[in-house]
Parts: structure tokens; sequence; C-alpha cells
């Protein structure tokens, strides 16, 4: 029986010689390999600057910091998204406001964004779910027309396109992770792409303790430095990023053929103006037309070896400690029906770019067979 895991890091014999060469070079952290992941970074994105932090939550926080975030103010987000989003909102002192999902790309829609502005709001962090970037275009002309800022979460979305540019290439801070399941990963990191020299350099001492130089603290900063070691899987990537996401693309394509018959499975919807990048393909599945619920699908196919997982079981605000915290101030009264929706039925396949056509075959033979 095939084994297929949900994500698989990359790894070749660059990767190896660029961490060994690192070790031997004995500059660990704050050296010229990071420095090269950020240009290479900045280039492939079309941004002027990007720097590396040491995760997607330390590039997201340190971003709503430098849009001068202040406890007690409003940050309007999603409530479908991995708690990271939201969490870095709380490390300022801020409070997240939630409005509720697109029901096709699951994104924020902007048409709940602006029923949710009170006179505490800041800003808007737009997260680019599974790689289909947000409504930007929507999203920014609410923000200009209420004096907000927008910090976009594409710790999902390297490689995405939003009307033919790349996503981070537009004039928002916008955050990305390199964990280890991530379309270009380096174990633990991220980073910010930018499009000013002093929101940069700001930024670059803020992820050094807020120093401007060595032992002048300047401001009160964070240890978020990327390490070379890090730096150095990452970059081996870059050159890779868009063999890694046609790869994806194509193996969407191949589970898209599969399964648009089905009656009672929704695949992922692309708009025709984005390039999605499949951080994970995710589907939607109704009990009432399937006959069995996702729970029940995800246990059929993990008997073929075929991994799945649950991207996100329990909206942010029902989770445990944003319960307790704020109670039932995160939800109003209407509630939020499509994540509540989306929540129960929604199930990621495996669509990572070391699958091959023989994993493909097998997946959509196996995917036939289980809901037969």
């Amino acid at each position: 029986m095939r084994k297929i895991p949900i994500a698989k890091p990359f790894y070749n014999e660059r990767i190896e010689e660029a961490v060994v060469n690192v070790l031997r070079s004995g500059r660990l952290v704050c050296g010229p390999v990071v420095a090269e992941f950020e240009r290479l970074l900045a280039d492939y994105i079309g941004a002027r600057h990007v720097v590396a932090v040491s995760s997607g939550t330390a590039a997201l926080h340190l971003a709503l910091l430098a849009n001068g975030i202040q406890p007690g103010d409003e940050v309007i987000t999603t409530p479908f998204t991995f708690a990271s989003s939201v969490n870095a909102i709380i490390y300022c002192g801020g409070i997240p406001v939630f409005a509720d999902i697109d029901p096709e790309t699951y994104n924020i829609d902007p048409d709940r964004i602006e029923e949710r502005i009170t006179p505490r709001t800041v800003g808007i962090e737009a997260v680019h779910l599974y790689g289909h970037p947000a409504e930007m275009d929507a999203i920014n002309e609410i923000a200009q027309r209420h004096g907000l800022w927008v910090v976009e979460d594409a710790a999902q979305g390297i490689g995405a396109e939003y009307r033919g540019r790349k996503v981070g290439s537009a004039g928002n801070l916008t955050c990305f992770s390199t964990y280890c399941t991530k379309n270009l990963h380096s174990g633990e990191g991220g980073f910010i792409a930018c499009h000013e020299d002093s929101m940069a350099e700001k930024l670059r001492m803020m992820r050094n303790i807020g120093q401007d130089g060595k032992y002048n603290h300047v401001m009160l900063g964070y240890n978020y430095r990327m390490t070379e070691i890090q730096a150095a899987i990452g970059r081996e990537q870059v050159p890779l990023i868009e063999e890694f996401t046609r790869n994806r693309r194509n193996n969407a394509r191949r589970l898209n053929e599969a399964l648009r018959a089905i009656d009672g499975i929704t695949t992922p919807y692309e708009a025709s103006y984005v390039r999605h990048a499949y951080h994970q393909y995710a589907i939607l599945v109704d009990e009432t037309k399937l006959g069995f619920n996702r729970d029940e699908l995800a246990r059929r196919l993990s008997r073929h070896g075929i991994e799945t997982a649950v991207h996100y079981p329990v909206p942010v605000y029902a989770q445990p400690y944003f319960r307790e915290r704020f109670g039932r101030s995160l939800t109003p009264a209407q509630g939020y029906p499509i994540t509540e929706r989306v929540c129960s039925r929604i199930l990621s396949l495996p669509v990572h770019p070391a699958l091959s056509d023989e994993d493909m075959d097998y997946m959509v033979e196996v995917l036939h067979n289980v809901m037969a």
C-alpha cells in the first residue's frame, strides 16, 4: 500500500552543501546567507525589500507594530485562519474583530468588513488562505476610504498571484512563513515584503533587539532573527518556487478532474484573475449528498495510506483561549454562518510537489473507490 503524506519537505544535495558551508563558515547568524536569501526573495516577489525573521508569526507581530498599532486598537481579520494571525494582534495589545468569509475563496469577505469598522479600528489583516489571494482591490479601497492600514498574511501565499502580480508586490506589508510544510520551507522562519526604505530599516532593527549598531539599542526590539542555516535551506529553493507551484497546480488539476463530477464534493475555487498557489487543496464535503461526512472520508482515505488534514476544524473565536479571554464579544448577533459551515465540512488532500504521477493515479483511484 502506498503512503501519501499531506506534506513533504524538499531536500537535495545543494541544500545539504549549503548547510554544511554555513557550519564551516563559523557564521551562524546575521551573515551573508540571510542577506542573499532576502535579495533573491525580493527579486522573485517584486518587492523593494524583504526582511527575514524567525517565523511567520514574528513577521506578523513586527508588521503590526511597524504600522503603529497601540493597546486597545481594533484590527479586522478573518475567523477562519491559523491562530497566529490573531495571536499577533493580541501580542500588540490589540483587539481582533472578525468579519465572515467568502463562501467560495474562504478568505475574508470584503462585503462584511465595513459593518465591523468602529472608531477604534486602525487596520485590516487580510489572510491569503490556502494560497488563494484575498480580494485585495476591495480591501485596499475600504482601507483607504476609512484611513486604515492593511497587513497581508501570506503565510500560505508564496507563488500566488493577484491580477498578474505576485502576492507581496503591492504596497502593503506582506508577511510570509517558511515553516516546514509551506510551499517554500526552511524548518522555521518567515519574512516581510515591504516597499519603503525607512520601513525596511525599522523592521531590521526591530527583529534584532532594537539595535541600529552593535550594542546600540534605539527602540524596543525582539530576538526575531533568522539563522544562516534556515536561510541556506530556503535560499536553495527560491529558484524552484515556480516549478513547485506548477507541480502543485498540476496535481490540483488532476484532483479537480477526478472530483468535480462527484455530488457532495466541492473542489477549490480559483478566481479568473488570480493564480492559486495551492498550499492546501481543500474540498468541502456535503454529508447530505455524499452519504457520509468529512471525518468518515478522512478515515476511509487513511485506510488506503492517504493522509488528510482539517484546516481548520474550529474557528479562532471558538478556540478555548479566545473564548475564555473574550467571551461572546468576538461574535456579533448574526454570528459567522459561512465560517461555521466551512469548518464543519473542510478537508485537505495531498497536493505537494513531491507527489509522482503514480501517486496521483493511486489517489484518484482510491478517491473514486471510497466514494462509490
